[in-house]
């Protein structure tokens, strides 16, 4: 389904006219002088550019709209914040910044929910080893030594397993 949206919006995109350095020159010196009418057409007229730009980073762990909507931000802030030199180069430097930092988010993320979930897994088989040599549940405190983690930690990993048991069964 997102597949499809983004392919239909790559569709759109296509239509549209791009600007060239010349009407990107002549485009911001209008709005440097006021002219705010212009805005959306400088907008409109680099989307080709931050889309080609966006698909050199599908496939890295980001949803393909996510990626769109970070670029065409940044493409919005570039227009907003662009005072000299060349407009090509500023917009795609902030283009590719946004577009780094979603991918290193998204990667932090993973690696967030790769270490709650071991976490997770070694409390639960920490908490069976327990069991068994205790011949009754263990304590959170008796947990937490044996995993060398604080009580607090202990009660964090557990309520993290109770919230997602309680996702899993809506």
């Amino acid at each position: 389904m997102a597949e499809d949206v983004f392919q239909m919006y790559l569709g759109e995109v296509g239509g549209l006219e791009s600007c060239g350095e010349e009407e990107n020159k002549r485009l911001l010196k209008e709005l440097a002088a006021g002219n705010q009418a212009v805005k959306d057409r400088l907008i409109e007229g680099n989307l080709k550019a931050v889309l080609e730009m966006v698909q050199e980073y599908l496939n890295r762990g980001v949803p393909a709209g996510d990626l769109v909507q970070e670029a065409n931000m940044a493409l919005v802030l570039a227009v907003g914040e662009y005072e000299d030199g060349s407009f090509t180069c500023f917009m795609r430097e902030r283009v590719r910044e946004a577009l780094e930092e979603a991918v290193e988010e998204q990667s932090m993320h993973s690696r967030t929910a790769e270490k709650i979930a071991d976490r997770v897994n070694r409390l639960e088989k920490v908490s069976a080893e327990l069991a068994g040599e205790l011949g009754r549940e263990a304590t959170v405190e008796e947990l937490a030594r044996r995993m060398e983690l604080t009580g607090e930690e202990i009660k964090d990993i557990m309520k993290i397993t109770l919230d997602a048991m309680s996702v899993a069964r809506r």
